[in-house]
């Protein structure tokens, strides 16, 4: 007998290499298998969150970003505004929900060269919340020459109107005259992400600011070069610490500006930087991004030793849960923290010598607990919950970075987000791996973070059905399934949403679907019109309480 082509269309059973019956929302990811498209907000949202730094297994960095960049481009076509108010929530809610700003930053960038007059009016009262730096101020100034200026003779240059020095004009105007004094001695030069070198001087030339009182004309004229330090220093305050630091020459002078004066480190000369002695007056004083940023460098030169003062002060402020909140702390800068100092080695850059330090086990526990305190206070579900983390290969290749810096791959953040839940869950989860079979995983409420670097995942194909298909034959109910995955599955005989659908028929009518991403490819196998799915960034600081606040229902 014949075959009946007709037969092998099934919408319970579908090959993952083929579409769903009936579905047109569904599109061939980059391993060949079908998935379903988000949306343009929400691959928008996964953009801002996630970005495109070392691109995936199967497709590269350079491709990923002119995909996203198309995203936001037609975003901004749409409803400009609405970029502009996306970014700025993801970019200032606390704790942040990006781990780096440099998404926000070239969206915001990209809505002033590219969105019509109500985008830029928006655009230019988000300024200077977004960019709340001098560097963040290099970084949208650079994006913004590569999209809204014009060629000439040695790259390209800004063009400058009347709404972009308003808007340049207002990261001097935002705020306090003192507070902002602080922020330019800081860093008055830095580098556009074209490597060009940047000064506030520069910008001030540009933008021509109306000032709004005697303080502010005296902190512009200084950074402009037409006040002498002795006036600014009369007037403000940051000015004149910044001023005495710089006259430092002893150790004795610098902890004594450090402690009295409480003189910020940056504005301290770099010979001072190298002794003990200030470091020590610093642990106290410094913020706590700068204090994650300087442990190694306490350590090797000897400011952090076991059971030392040192080290038993920073260690209470790494685990100070308001600090950390205040400090905009992301839990994936933490990690980071955690497996660089961990490592105990680090070379900046390749024709920089090696530097080495031998990690303090009690930094080390203080930086879980920085890791944990950074999501917030999450109070568990009281749910029973499946993790499954994809250890499939795509997921061990795809590095995921930060500030040049490796946060690991996919899979070992989407493990250290798995401790993550177990810990807050106290017992009622479940976690395993999945590739084209489900391995028992090494996750639980006490894994040590320091232990995943050292984790080799199974590293074979996709199927993403199988959290689903193995749960329905252990007759294991559970209030809710989140998947840590880049969606590049290919290898079931049922598609996940088919497996979901029978797993609640057979075992839990009421089960939740929480899709965590660990890439912006813009694809998901959650189905977007089932109510009971939610399609989240898997870098989002907030990725608990949105996990918590669905599954609750």
């Amino acid at each position: 007998m014949s075959r009946d082509p007709l037969a092998g269309i099934s919408t319970i059973a579908t090959p993952q290499t083929q579409r769903l019956p009936g579905r047109t929302d569904q599109v061939r990811n980059n391993a060949g298998g079908y998935v379903f498209t988000k949306d343009l907000w929400a691959r928008l949202e996964d953009f801002l969150i996630l970005g495109t730094t070392g691109g995936t297994y199967y497709v590269g960095e350079d491709k990923l970003t002119a995909d996203n960049a198309g995203v936001l481009f037609q975003a901004i076509a749409e409803d400009g505004a609405r970029v502009v108010e996306l970014l700025t929530a993801i970019s200032t809610v606390r704790p942040p929900r990006a781990p780096k700003q440099r998404p926000a930053l070239f969206a915001l960038a990209a809505a002033y060269a590219r969105g019509d007059a109500d985008t830029r009016q928006a655009a230019k009262l988000a300024l200077p919340k977004v960019a709340r730096t001098t560097d963040h101020l290099a970084q949208f100034f650079g994006y913004y020459k590569n999209l809204g200026g014009k060629p000439t003779a040695r790259g390209t240059a800004p063009r400058v109107g009347r709404s972009l020095r308003t808007a340049l004009g207002s990261w001097f105007l935002a705020g306090a005259p003192d507070d902002v004094a602080f922020r330019a001695v800081k860093a008055r030069q830095r580098k556009t992400p074209q490597g060009e070198a940047f000064d506030l001087r520069d910008v001030l030339r540009i933008a021509h600011p109306k000032t709004d009182s005697p303080e502010r004309a005296v902190l512009l004229g200084w950074i402009a070069g037409n006040v002498s330090d002795d006036e600014a220093r009369d007037v403000l305050e940051s000015v004149d610490r910044f001023l005495t630091a710089k006259a430092v020459t002893t150790t004795a002078q610098a902890v004594r500006v450090v402690t009295e004066a409480r003189v910020p480190w940056e504005f301290l000369p770099d010979a001072m930087l190298r002794e003990p002695e200030v470091w020590d007056a610093l642990v106290d004083t410094v913020g706590v991004t700068a204090l994650l940023r300087n442990l190694a460098r306490m350590t090797r030169i000897g400011t952090l030793k076991p059971m030392g003062s040192a080290t038993k002060r920073a260690a209470a402020r790494l685990a100070d849960r308001d600090q950390l909140l205040k400090a905009r702390i992301h839990p994936m800068d933490a990690w980071l923290a955690m497996r660089v100092y961990a490592s105990g080695r680090s070379q900046p850059n390749p024709r920089a010598s090696v530097q080495q330090w031998a990690p303090v086990p009690a930094i080390l526990d203080a930086l879980e607990e920085t890791y944990e305190l950074s999501f917030g206070t999450v109070e568990p579900t009281g749910k029973r919950l499946l993790v499954a983390v994809d250890s499939s290969g795509s997921m061990s290749w795809s590095r995921i970075t930060s500030g040049g810096s490796p946060l690991g791959t996919a899979y070992e953040v989407g493990c250290a987000m798995a401790v993550m839940l177990a810990r807050i869950e106290k017992g009622n989860v479940h976690v395993i791996d999945v590739d084209t079979s489900v391995h028992a995983s090494r996750v639980t409420p006490r894994t040590n973070l320091r232990e995943i670097a050292s984790w080799h995942p199974s590293g074979g194909g996709t199927d993403l059905s199988l959290p689903f298909t193995w749960a329905e034959h252990e007759q294991l109910a559970f209030d809710g399934v989140v998947v840590f995955t880049d969606n590049e599955t290919w290898a079931g005989r049922s598609h996940a949403s088919q497996a979901l659908d029978s797993y609640r028929r057979a075992v839990s009518l009421a089960t939740r679907l929480v899709v965590a991403s660990m890439t912006a490819t813009g694809h998901t196998i959650g189905d977007p019109a089932d109510e009971g799915v939610l399609n989240i960034a898997g870098l989002d600081a907030s990725l608990p309480m949105l996990v918590n606040g669905f599954i609750r229902g």
